[in-house]
C-alpha cells in the first residue's frame, strides 16, 4: 500500500458507531506523553557546579576562641555541663552537615542539657591552629573536629584522626552517639 505525500497524518477513525477506536485514542495518548516527555527532557538545566548554595555560617571570622573558650567553660560549670569544641569552617561540607545534624531534635535537646558548645572557625585550615593543638586537635586529619572538655578545661575527649571529616557518608545516628556518649 502506497501513501500519498500530500496527505494528512492518520487521526483516529471513527468505528461504524461514529467513535473514535480505542486503539486511535491510545496511540494519540501514547504520542503526546512521548512528546512532553522528550520536551522537558531536553530543556536547558543549570548545571550543580553553577548553582548556588546556601551555606549556614556557623564559624565567625572574628571570634576570638581565647576569650570565648573560658567564658564557656565558666558557663559550664556553673550548669554542671561540659564544653563542645567544634573545629571547622563554613565552606566544609561536612561541617555543614554537622551543624545540621546538631538541629536535630534529639541532637538538640543533648547539646542544650548537656553541652555548652563553642564553634572554633580554622579558615584554610590556617587559623586558630594553636588553640586546636592547645585541645589535641589535629584538623589537618579533616574537619569538623571536635573535643569535649570538663568544667574545669581539661579534656576528656578530642577526635584525633578525622572522625567525622566525612560526615556526609556517616550515619546520622554517628552523631547522636558520640553525643550521648560523652554528655555529662
Amino acid at each position: 500500500m502506497s501513501r500519498n505525500p500530500n496527505s494528512k497524518p492518520a487521526t483516529p477513525q471513527p468505528d461504524k458507531a461514529g467513535k473514535p477506536s480505542v486503539m486511535g485514542l491510545a496511540v494519540i495518548t501514547l504520542l503526546a506523553f512521548a512528546g512532553a516527555y522528550l520536551w522537558t527532557s531536553h530543556q536547558t538545566k543549570t548545571p550543580a557546579a553553577t548553582q548556588t548554595v546556601h551555606l549556614a555560617k556557623i564559624y565567625s571570622e572574628t571570634a576570638h576562641p581565647t576569650v570565648d573558650i573560658p567564658a564557656a567553660l565558666d558557663q559550664a560549670q556553673s550548669e554542671h555541663k561540659r564544653v563542645l569544641l567544634d573545629f571547622g569552617a563554613d565552606w566544609c561540607g561536612d561541617c555543614q552537615v554537622l551543624d545540621y545534624s546538631f538541629h536535630q531534635p534529639a541532637n538538640a535537646a543533648l547539646l542544650a542539657s548537656n553541652y555548652i558548645l563553642v564553634h572554633v572557625w580554622v579558615g584554610q585550615m590556617d587559623a586558630n591552629l594553636g588553640v586546636a593543638e592547645k585541645y589535641g586537635v589535629p584538623i589537618h586529619k579533616g574537619i569538623p573536629a571536635l573535643a569535649v572538655l570538663s568544667p574545669d578545661g581539661k579534656v576528656i575527649y578530642a577526635q584525633a584522626t578525622g572522625e567525622f571529616k566525612d560526615l556526609r557518608n556517616m550515619d546520622p545516628a554517628s552523631v547522636t552517639e558520640f553525643l550521648e556518649k560523652w554528655k555529662s
